[in-house]
């Protein structure tokens, strides 16, 4: 993809009606600039986006005792066995892990549905919609990864579009952290964790150039 040009301040003007709608009005100056007025960004590859967002819902399948050896033969089926991280694989394969770490990370598949263009919306006030396993394979049934794009037909959204829903979700973010770090609580029906996850599905999916910018990090490495 060409990367795209874009303007943080129209960017953070956004975000900051946003906040306002939450309940939360700031001022621009106030939250910590997430992009470089050098910056561009495109997205990772679409077969990435696509990897990324079936072994989640393997993880997924997995809290709830998917059996190991069916969750295991169906990312080898897709062949994307080699996109697991190392606790991933752990988990999946032989269930050592902390599954409630691994279930709050159906915010993080939720946000993936969203890029793919699988969801309408992202609202940091709702939780993810339960119709979200009918979006993804169905492992029931043992749907394959070609049928599943088939059926869904995925399509990555822009990545301007991403880059000011980061934006949205880095400050909200940042400000349960500052008022933790004051000794406060941010009054607002969002729940933090929701925001940890998505955000985390948003920076990884999201690729920035630009001075300083290391590129593409794979997720497990994704700084928060």
């Amino acid at each position: 993809m060409t990367p795209l040009l874009f303007d943080p301040r129209q960017i953070r003007a956004r975000t900051c009606d946003d906040l306002a709608q939450l309940g939360l009005p700031v001022r621009p100056d106030y939250l910590p600039s997430i992009f470089g007025s050098d910056d561009s960004v495109t997205m990772r590859s679409q077969r990435d986006i696509e990897a990324r967002a079936v072994i989640l819902n393997i993880v997924q399948a997995r809290v709830f005792d998917m059996p190991p050896q069916m969750a295991m033969r169906w990312l080898l089926d897709a062949r994307v066995l080699e996109e697991l991280t190392r606790d991933e694989w752990q988990f999946i394969a032989t269930g050592n892990g902390d599954s409630r770490r691994y279930s709050e990370q159906l915010e993080s598949l939720y946000t993936l549905a969203w890029i793919l263009g699988l969801v309408s919306h992202l609202d940091p006030s709702q939780y993810c919609t339960d119709g979200l396993p009918s979006l993804m394979p169905d492992l029931r049934t043992g749907e394959p990864m070609s049928a599943w794009r088939g059926r869904a037909r995925p399509d990555v959204r822009d990545a301007r579009e991403v880059a000011e829903m980061l934006d949205l979700y880095s400050c909200l973010d940042w400000l349960f952290t500052d008022a933790q770090r004051r000794g406060g609580h941010v009054n607002s029906p969002v729940d933090p964790s929701l925001v940890w996850h998505r955000r985390w599905a948003l920076e990884w999916g999201l690729v920035l150039t630009g001075r300083g910018r290391p590129g593409p990090t794979p997720w497990d490495r994704v700084q928060l």
